[in-house]
């Protein structure tokens, strides 16, 4: 049985919950964790969103902390939680290899449980949002796509929708992944993650203190097993997927992929290609909206003040013509 719902760390307005997964091939504990934000009563009943229940999944090396966006739809009366995958942040167990996978559907348990804690049935008497960020935007559309009328609006944060080498790279880089999984799944992989991602959010002032472990400044040690169900999440994509739903993508306007610490990857997408990832995004759905933003970070709802704004007008723009209905 899943734990009672207890205080956050994020402090008053958030409770977490834990949803017990089984175990995993070692008969070790796996769980998810359920983060919920509490609306204020008199937002519920008034709000334009108050038939609407959002499902926020973080991405790689990453946990959920983004107050602001639970805000931005509690204040609009919808019901705001977030889901910390197995082996992320609130849900990292002792000894367990952090971010581990072997399949991208692996997840779709820790959805299925979260949908199920958040109260969400067959009657479907209130609308779904799911809103991924990075590696989650990636989860989430692949997901969306097996579960065609559950989501009805998918939103992407910057969604990890195509290698950083790009298609023919990633072609390449496959059989030579796929194999090294088959025989050294937890090899290791030399760090690719310089770790200016993390320092360009602490000097915009966004980031908060994390608790040990959660979001080292380098992202979690990759292993071939991990790498190879993100090329075949990538690859899913490339053929193209229909999410079933309205999509909003948002993006940077640029990126800066280098060796060394620019002063402007505090503006840009230090992370991933954005023009691939907007090319790849227009094969998510029949319905996509890209928005593409100057100024904005990796997580575009962790930017400058401007293209932070920016990013929610968008958002609200998206929210009004698809769910106030």
């Amino acid at each position: 049985m899943s734990e009672a719902w207890a205080p956050d760390i994020l402090g008053a307005g958030f409770e977490r919950l834990t949803l017990p997964l089984g175990a995993d091939d070692d008969g070790a504990e796996l769980v998810a964790t359920l983060v919920r934000s509490i609306p204020h009563p008199f937002a519920r009943l008034g709000g334009a969103l108050r038939d609407v229940d959002v499902l926020y999944v973080h991405g790689w090396s990453d946990y959920f902390f983004q107050t602001e966006l639970a805000r931005f739809w509690t204040e609009r009366g919808a019901r705001f939680h977030a889901l910390d995958l197995r082996g992320y942040g609130r849900s990292l167990r002792p000894g367990q290899v952090a971010g581990d996978m072997r399949s991208l559907e692996d997840y779709d348990v820790d959805i299925a449980a979260a949908l199920e804690a958040m109260g969400r049935d067959a009657a479907r008497r209130r609308k779904l949002v799911v809103l991924g960020h990075s590696t989650g935007g990636l989860v989430l559309t692949l997901w969306a796509a097996r579960h065609p009328g559950v989501a009805d609006a998918v939103i992407l944060n910057s969604p990890w929708l195509e290698f950083q080498v790009g298609a023919v790279g990633r072609q390449a880089l496959t059989p030579i992944v796929n194999a090294r999984a088959r025989f050294d799944p937890y090899g290791s992989h030399p760090v690719v993650d310089l770790g200016f991602y993390t320092r360009a959010q602490r000097e915009v002032g966004s980031l908060p203190d994390s608790p040990e472990g959660w979001r080292p400044p380098q992202g979690f040690p990759t292993h071939p097993a991990w790498l190879a169900a993100i090329l075949e999440g990538h690859r899913r994509v490339a053929l193209g997927v229909d999410v079933g739903a309205p999509a909003l993508v948002l993006l940077s306007a640029r990126s800066i992929l280098a060796a060394s610490w620019n002063p402007e990857m505090t503006e840009v997408d230090s992370v991933l290609v954005v023009d691939d990832i907007a090319r790849r995004a227009t094969r998510i759905a029949e319905t996509v909206t890209i928005a593409r933003i100057d100024g904005a970070l990796h997580d575009v709802f962790l930017s400058r003040p401007r293209p932070r704004e920016r990013a929610y007008a968008e958002l609200e723009r998206f929210a009004r013509s698809v769910l106030e209905r």
